[in-house]
């Protein structure tokens, strides 16, 4: 087994309890729940989703932000987010249970994407892709929710490779992503920090986007951070009825809010 995988782990937080280690699944021949499900995500069909990169909280306002902004989410997806104490406690003061996959283990805490939900999930899958040039793991993690009408929701949450020749190495990360989304028969979200700053790698993103059925969402006053002029930072919802999202308050934070309607695939 490759040591890449070995580490490979998500550590899940919940107020009252001591942190769980969870591991990723074994084969599968689908996506099966490995919890019980409890309480539903949402009370209706809107589901309210926060998309940040924290960026190792190195802002001084980034609690202020979280709260302003992530008080009414369901969801709340965190790339670079580091375990601190203070973020621990702010989200399992807030939610549920916060899922983080270790990428970075630095001296004290561990950095990584991080989903903050209003509902325990019921599937945990960790992720994780070495940058082929810093030699740096990137991650990802991949949980499932139950929704009110019994269906269950997938939410993609990913920190994309960056410094890598060509995009063999980024398209390798979404295969295993695409596996998990080919296996549910749900809706899904996926979001997070693309790193697609360049035409290949937008190419390779909305290639894989169409083999799964993701529908982009479409920003109606679009705030986000630019490189290359390109966003790196986008959401990508598939079976989307309607997505709304809102400007952020300071523009030098720029998380992204959006509150969408989930319908079934067929629909």
């Amino acid at each position: 087994m490759p040591k890449l995988r070995k580490n490979t782990y998500a550590m899940r937080y919940v107020a009252g309890q001591p942190a769980e280690r969870i591991l990723p699944p074994g084969a599968f021949a689908g996506v099966s729940p490995v919890y019980p499900a409890g309480t539903p995500l949402s009370s209706d069909e809107k589901i309210r989703v926060l998309v940040w990169n924290i960026f190792k909280q190195q802002r001084a306002e980034w609690q202020s932000v979280l709260k302003n902004f992530g008080k009414d989410a369901h969801l709340v997806l965190l790339q670079e987010a580091q375990t601190t104490p203070e973020l621990v406690r702010f989200a399992t003061s807030n939610y549920l249970a916060a899922d983080q996959v270790p990428a970075l283990v630095l001296p004290q805490h561990p950095s990584g994407v991080m989903t903050l939900a209003s509902a325990h999930p019921i599937y945990c899958c960790p992720l994780r892709e070495r940058e082929p040039i810093l030699r740096l793991p990137k991650s990802a993690l991949v949980t499932v929710y139950p929704l009110p009408d019994a269906r269950l929701l997938m939410v993609v949450n990913i920190h994309a490779v960056n410094f890598s020749l060509g995009v063999d190495v980024y398209s390798k990360q979404l295969l295993p992503i695409g596996d998990q989304i080919a296996h549910h028969s749900g809706p899904v979200i996926m979001a997070g920090d693309f790193n697609a700053w360049s035409r290949p790698r937008m190419n390779a993103l909305y290639r894989f986007a169409r083999e799964m059925s993701l529908r982009e969402v479409r920003f109606s006053d679009d705030q986000r951070r630019r490189a290359f002029g390109r966003p790196p930072r986008f959401c990508v919802l598939p079976w989307v009825k309607r997505a709304r999202c809102f400007r952020a308050g300071d523009p030098r934070l720029r998380p992204q809010p959006a509150t969408s309607r989930i319908q079934s695939r067929q629909a």
